[in-house]
């Protein structure tokens, strides 16, 4: 059972968040990566103006006519949002508490994301895993995020991105924007390794929360 005071304040960033989805994100959401993947569909025969980029070498050599791949863009991006809920996140200025201000920030990009039409997760971690919600649709979602993000009291005492990441591309079969929020206060060589290896297969967009 919820306290009033949380959902007073899951309401309060609901609506704070909506709003600035609405005023500031509206036209600008898909823009902001590198587009959505594109999917196999099917193979047809070459024609002039093609590009021959798209020719399936394997298909044109067993029937002796040039074949080219057909794409069809994907209706859908998946949208994942990781934070750092480490004991360095417990700490505010201006007496707001910077998972408040984490918990503002996830609401923003998963109400764009449900608005496209996007699915959206998420992952908390500290030095390890310690909660993920699979990607979906739906205002119902986005709060019970908000919820996760502001009650999981973590186990973990460190922070280790690199096993978020690593979670992650063992999850994530497909393509996913990712947004990694962290302080960053901790940032040791390891992680660059495995930043990489998210960017290969992901849009990994990192956020540095103020410290």
């Amino acid at each position: 059972m919820l306290s009033t005071e949380l959902l007073k304040k899951i309401r309060r960033i609901e609506i704070k968040t909506s709003h600035l989805v609405t005023d500031l994100l509206a036209g600008r959401y898909n823009s902001a990566f590198k587009g959505r993947g594109m999917e196999f569909e099917e193979v047809r025969p070459y024609m002039v103006g093609d590009d021959v980029r798209t020719i399936d070498w394997n298909v044109s050599a067993r029937t002796g006519e040039p074949f080219i791949k057909k794409f069809r863009e994907e209706r859908e991006l998946t949208v994942i949002i990781a934070v750092d809920i480490s004991g360095s996140l417990g700490f505010g200025s201006q007496g707001e508490l910077k998972r408040e201000m984490v918990a503002e920030l996830a609401a923003t990009l998963a109400y764009a994301a449900i608005r496209n039409n996007d699915k959206v997760g998420l992952l908390l971690f500290t030095d390890r895993v310690e909660r993920f919600v699979p990607p979906r649709k739906g205002v119902r979602h986005v709060l019970r995020l908000i919820r996760e993000i502001l009650t999981t009291e973590p186990v973990g005492t460190g922070t280790d991105l690199s096993v978020a990441l690593d979670e992650l591309n063992r999850a994530m079969k497909r393509h996913a924007v990712v947004f990694a929020v962290s302080d960053y206060q901790e940032a040791p060589e390891e992680w660059s390794s495995s930043m990489k290896r998210a960017a290969l297969r992901h849009d990994l967009i990192p956020i540095v929360v103020g410290r």
